[in-house]
């Protein structure tokens, strides 16, 4: 297993100390920092910055929104950073929520999975440096009768194959990543639930003929250091309430489906209203401790060795630590904390 770092939005807390964060995991090892977006900072930006302050650690979107750039956007945008960084570039993509695509990007949220398919083939054909002629459903490349023709991409990209990520909850959308990606951006994993997730993927490689190709199973989870469990659960709820109760809509909320999957149908229900009733603390104060217990890393370090045997053994080959801590010093701190962790357990690569 290796570790990765989860920086999340960026701006929540300084330039100064999330480069710090930057710096410290690839001083420690780290081989990735990922950085997100929504309807704030664009993750291209920051990781371009990253990258020109680092000099080992991969740099990776976690994730490009699929509704806010057209696949060859997406495209020139991964090429041009991989090229800048020297090859040290990850795609991450995911068609966010509908209150986003709709609301801030003004496309309609409508056949995820088909437009995710033909995103991904058009990335690919343009990585490729082959001429994009494509025809879907959902993305005609040139249009027809019209003064466009097939183009390729001018810059060549430093690797052969840049790798692609693809953030995915639903069974037929993790069979797309088996299927089409190198790798599975994961939420809420839970070393046991995940197993039925895991077997989607293995269905979509196994559909695609590429049941040996690497694939890299990368779940982000909150770590939490401390002696007393359910503190260290407390920081975690308003995150696990965002997500499960106030993630898209009512009847869209891929985390809420998620969370009855894994059998907390009632809490997740009870988050759910609570949270569109803005009474958010009473939300967080919803989420079952045995919920956050599963989906993040609390304890001491000793608790969380025996967390990432169990993560290793259930297949995930990077780890992205979402480090909390209320100041600098506490957010490196656990980040050095995870680093010892994964030694003692001896399941590092």
């Amino acid at each position: 297993m290796k570790l990765g770092l989860n920086m999340g939005y960026w701006g929540l807390t300084s330039a100064a100390d999330n480069l710090g964060m930057v710096s410290e995991a690839e001083r420690l090892g780290y081989t990735v920092v990922w950085a997100a977006e929504a309807y704030g900072n664009d993750a291209a930006t920051v990781l371009t910055w990253i990258a020109a302050k680092t000099e080992k650690i991969d740099v990776g979107s976690a994730i490009f929104q699929i509704p806010a750039r057209t696949p060859a956007m997406t495209a020139m945008t991964a090429a041009t950073i991989d090229t800048l960084s020297g090859g040290r570039f990850r795609l991450g993509l995911g068609v966010s929520g509908p209150q986003v695509s709709e609301g801030w990007h003004g496309a309609k949220f409508d056949k995820p999975l088909g437009r995710t398919r033909e995103y991904i083939d058009i990335v690919r054909l343009a990585f490729a440096r082959e001429r994009v002629q494509y025809d879907g459903e959902h993305y005609r490349l040139p249009l027809p009768d019209g003064p466009g023709k097939p183009l390729k991409m001018i810059i060549h990209p430093v690797r052969e194959h840049m790798p692609i990520y693809l953030a995915a909850i639903g069974p037929k959308n993790l069979e797309l990543a088996g299927e089409k990606c190198d790798g599975w951006l994961a939420i809420f994993f839970d070393a046991e639930f995940a197993q039925e997730q895991i077997a989607s993927i293995r269905t979509g490689k196994e559909r695609a003929g590429r049941v040996d190709a690497p694939f890299d199973i990368v779940p982000t989870t909150p770590v939490v250091i401390g002696d007393d469990l359910a503190a260290c659960a407390d920081p975690v709820r308003g995150y696990a309430a965002l997500y499960v109760g106030g993630m898209g809509s009512r009847e869209q909320n891929f985390y809420n489906r998620l969370a009855v999957r894994m059998g907390f149908e009632k809490e997740a229900a009870e988050i759910q209203d609570l949270y569109l009733d803005r009474k958010y603390a009473e939300a967080g104060a919803a989420v079952p401790f045995d919920f956050i217990d599963r989906t993040a890393l609390l304890g001491p370090v000793d608790r969380i060795a025996e967390r990432l045997q169990q993560l290793s053994k259930a297949g995930v080959t990077t780890l992205n630590v979402s480090a909390n801590g209320s100041t600098q010093d506490e957010r490196i701190a656990t980040l050095r904390a995870v680093a010892e962790a994964l030694d003692k357990a001896g399941v590092g690569d």
